[in-house]
């Protein structure tokens, strides 16, 4: 375990090292010109990048995709640091401070045995975090990001209205709301129909359907993200069934060809 502690740490140190280099006054001109805002693009990228190859469990490509994130952290650092904010000691410290402060069943006396019990014990000291930090005039809900992606923050604002008794009681609740969303989305879809109205009542289906997910435990964007893989793979499958004749079937005869895919995929 220490070898490969020692390991760890030399390589994330000459990784350091190497980020230092690229922006030292004759260092790399790309990485010289960059800012925080002018990276962010690219740091978004790379996180869904890291799902990819997760959800396809391509391990030596999800080793060199959590290299590029990495790369990420350490490009704000090295920023910061050329600014005078703070270096990456400073994060890596106010990680190392976060994680034991945030499992006192570890590194103190609090007991917690079960997951339940340590979210729990998580929430209660982010409680305590924020009673140092300036209030926000938001209210509860000000605590959730705005800049996550929208299924996220909507699955965050359903939880937290829930943690102070504003949710719906039991999934059945949920259902008859989403069959009460879909008939608003139906009624303006008029023989000219406005399309804020349209957007607004999507809206309103879609943070039903990820409330609905909050209630089964199930995480909106990867289940998502699993519908859109298994789309791709049905659809190659009737290109490839088909042939350079497939964009000319009809409906009925692409339909027929979805179909396939999906018995044959079933069945695989």
């Amino acid at each position: 375990m220490a070898d490969s502690n020692q390991q760890a740490g030399e390589a994330f140190a000459e990784a350091v090292r190497i980020m230092a280099r690229l922006r030292a006054p004759d260092g790399c001109p790309w990485d010289l010109e960059q800012t925080l805002d002018s990276i962010k693009p690219h740091t978004l990228e790379e996180i869904y990048e890291v799902f990819d190859a997760i959800d396809r469990r391509a391990y030596p490509e999800l080793r060199d995709e959590l290299g590029d994130l990495l790369l990420q952290v350490l490009f704000y650092a090295q920023i910061a640091t050329d600014e005078g904010h703070f270096n990456i000691t400073d994060v890596a410290q106010s990680l190392s401070d976060k994680l034991i402060r945030r499992h006192p069943h570890i590194f103190a006396d609090a007991i917690a045995e079960t997951p339940s019990d340590v979210n729990r014990t998580w929430e209660a000291v982010k409680q305590q975090e924020r009673a140092g930090k300036p209030a926000n005039n938001e209210g509860l809900l000000g605590e959730v990001p705005r800049f996550v992606p929208a299924l996220v923050e909507a699955r965050k604002l359903g939880s937290k209205a829930a943690k102070v008794g504003f949710d719906w009681p039991d999934i059945s609740g949920l259902l008859d709301k989403i069959s009460e969303e879909i008939a608003e989305v139906r009624a303006e879809l008029t023989e000219t129909p406005d399309p804020i109205k349209v957007e607004e009542e999507m809206g309103d289906l879609l943070f039903v359907l990820t409330n609905l997910s909050r209630h089964l435990n199930v995480d909106p964007e990867q289940a998502l993200r699993k519908a859109n893989a298994k789309f791709r793979r049905r659809f190659r499958s009737m290109e490839l069934s088909a042939g350079e004749a497939f964009t000319g079937l009809s409906l009925a005869e692409k339909d027929a060809l979805w179909d396939e895919a999906k018995r044959i995929e079933k069945q695989a």
